[in-house]
């Protein structure tokens, strides 16, 4: 079956910096677009960053000059290294792809199951 699975979580103090990965596997065929969402409690689901194919990036205002997202087509995986931190960036992080099974040749939206990153102040 095809999975994401997010690592990298964690608690840091304010100002510092983690980096997040996103590992995708299964019997894939194609990885379209992929990106970072957060949902911090009570609050909805939001976009964090996008990369496409082709390493077109788009960030969230609140993000923007601080998250960096990347990928490696080779490896299968996604990165957001996160500097600066602040409270406000506390949440559940959620990978995302858009991807194509061998199995079945549609495109499907798939997500990980969320890594915790705690800001402190």
């Amino acid at each position: 079956q095809v999975r994401l699975v997010e690592s990298g979580g964690g608690f840091v103090q304010a100002g510092g910096s983690l980096r997040l990965s996103c590992a995708a596997s299964g019997s894939i065929f194609s990885i379209n677009d992929m990106g970072w969402y957060r949902q911090a409690p009570g609050k909805q689901r939001d976009l964090v960053a996008t990369i496409t194919s082709g390493d077109s990036t788009k960030y969230a205002d609140s993000v923007r000059g601080r998250f960096t997202i990347s990928r490696d087509n080779a490896k299968k995986m996604v990165y957001l290294q996160m500097n600066s931190l602040k409270p406000e960036d506390t949440a559940v992080y959620y990978c995302s792809a858009k991807m194509m099974t061998w199995a079945r040749k549609v495109w499907n939206d798939y997500w990980g199951q969320g890594t915790q990153v705690t800001i402190s102040s």
